[in-house]
């Protein structure tokens, strides 16, 4: 049985430019999904967060931004079916990303506030990098990325080919025009080799080595069945 760590973020707010807050966390169909697909194949899943916080769930992504009613409702209905691992999950300070045969980490606006500032998860993913085993994140989530360092101070997903929500995505929100930075826009600047589909909010998904990204929500379960295919393939 293959074993899942879940890295969800623990922020319930993501700070703007003008120091106001929004209210946020993980995105609905980004953590459920996956959840869902790895599940079904029968794999173990643990959830951590930042100091076993019980995430939050961004409301937003239950509404008309997290697709049809009935996909919607799916979601929710999926979410509430495992109320009670996502209400205790283990703290990101006691896991060994050795102990799992993939990382994953769900996005939703929550890693821009905790996870790309975030010391444990910036080690954990530096460490997981360079152990060549499987590393996914998803939509918001390589904001993550930005806390990892090497022990001389470089950047290690630098030269990577990834994705992550494009600042065209981004913009869709209103009230992302007032965020500090945006994610594709720091990827970049760190040295990343962003890429992004042709057209927005469509799946869209890349590997490199052993570094997995998905762009969007919509690439939630495409992201989930490579990252099966991929384990099956090294278990086969």
């Amino acid at each position: 049985m293959a074993k899942i760590l879940f890295v969800v973020s623990a922020a319930d707010r993501w700070t703007l430019n003008d120091g106001t807050t929004h209210p946020t966390g993980y995105w609905a169909e980004e953590l459920a999904m996956p959840h869902k697909i790895f599940t079904e194949a029968g794999w173990e899943i643990t959830i951590a967060t930042p100091g076993g916080v019980a995430p939050t769930l961004d409301r937003i992504s239950l509404g008309l931004a997290g697709g049809t009613p009935r996909k919607r409702r799916k979601v929710e209905r999926y979410l509430d079916s495992i109320s009670s691992q996502l209400n205790h999950p283990v703290s990101l300070e006691s896991v060994d990303h050795d102990d799992y045969d993939v990382v994953f980490y769900p996005g939703g606006h929550g890693p821009m506030e905790d996870l790309a500032y975030d010391e444990t998860s910036g080690r954990l993913l530096t460490d997981r990098l360079a152990s060549g085993r499987p590393l996914a994140l998803l939509c918001h989530a390589p904001a993550a990325m930005l806390a990892a360092r090497n022990e001389d101070g470089t950047w290690p997903f630098k030269g990577y080919r990834l994705t992550g929500l494009s600042n065209r995505e981004e913009l869709f929100n209103r009230f992302a025009r007032k965020a500090r930075w945006l994610l594709e826009d720091r990827l970049r600047e760190e040295g990343a080799d962003y890429v992004k589909g042709t057209l927005p909010l469509l799946p869209f998904v890349t590997s490199d080595r052993n570094l997995y990204t998905g762009q969007n929500p919509a690439s939630s379960e495409k992201l989930a069945h490579l990252l099966i295919d991929e384990i099956s393939k090294k278990t086969a």
